[in-house]
């Protein structure tokens, strides 16, 4: 519809009102802005960052696609794509094209730590379906398990579906989970087992909250929840979403997923 104007300036009754037209012109602005957005989203997301270029590229910051990445003698920055993580070594300068081709099963065991499969209650509050683990394991086998050796800040999608992990299920372990309120609950493991669910009946997971967890073999840890909703099937807008949210206990994770494999630059 086109603005039709009387003489002396006066709109014809059948035409856009000034201020209509304003409404509209801006509101094609904003659906340009989004879409200009969505073509820039990230193409990787950086998960760790050591060396004397780390100022530079920080944990958490989003690179876009074709983003050019210059690396001093030092530097290892650890980036994570589509295709999975790879560390990116100095000296050197790197673009991100996204069309590096990487072991595949390294790109599946990532999946599958990024995965939210989640774990059913039972009544003593272990983890139905749980594989036996090992008894003892360096980290946790997906990011949306706490790891309550480190503790840090973690997104969880499901308040009433947090998982605890321990790195050492050779025996029963037990601990206590205390709020900044006062409140507390206590935590056992089964021996053999190194994952169980937050109590939450007894002590609710807060959103922006910070709880002390201790016990008797190893120094007490601070566990800060943030909440989160819709998360994407998309590995790097998951990626994005925790650094936003400041979970840097899982962006480490993922980086420890990269292991010793790094590309060095041209």
């Amino acid at each position: 519809m086109s603005l039709v104007r009387e003489p002396g300036g006066a709109d014809h009754r059948g035409g856009i009102q000034p201020g209509l037209a304003k409404v509209l012109m801006a509101g094609a602005a904003g659906v340009l802005a989004m879409a200009t957005a969505g073509a820039a989203m990230a193409q990787a997301v950086v998960v760790r960052s050591t060396g004397p270029s780390a100022a530079a590229y920080p944990m958490g910051r989003k690179l876009p696609a074709n983003a050019a990445v210059a690396l001093r003698a030092g530097d290892h920055v650890t980036v994570l794509d589509k295709s999975g993580t790879r560390v990116l070594a100095g000296p050197g300068n790197f673009k991100l094209t996204g069309a590096v081709n990487r072991d595949a099963a390294s790109g599946t065991a990532l999946a599958g730590m990024m995965a939210r499969t989640g774990g059913v209650r039972t009544r003593t509050g272990a983890v139905r379906g749980a594989p036996m683990l090992v008894p003892t394991s360096a980290s946790p086998s997906s990011i949306w398990y706490v790891d309550v050796s480190k503790g840090g800040t973690y997104c969880v999608a499901d308040p009433a579906q947090v998982v605890l992990w321990r790195p050492d299920a050779s025996s029963e372990g037990t601990g206590t989970l205390l709020s900044a309120d006062g409140s507390m609950a206590n935590v056992t493991w089964r021996m053999g087992s190194s994952l169980k669910l937050w109590p939450s009946a007894t002590l609710p997971v807060v959103d922006g909250q910070t709880y002390k967890f201790s016990n008797t073999v190893s120094q007490p840890v601070k566990i800060t929840v943030k909440l989160v909703t819709a998360l994407s099937d998309d590995q790097v807008e998951v990626a994005g979403m925790l650094a936003d949210k400041g979970c840097t206990a899982q962006l480490d994770l993922l980086a420890n997923a990269a292991g010793d494999g790094s590309a060095s630059g041209g």
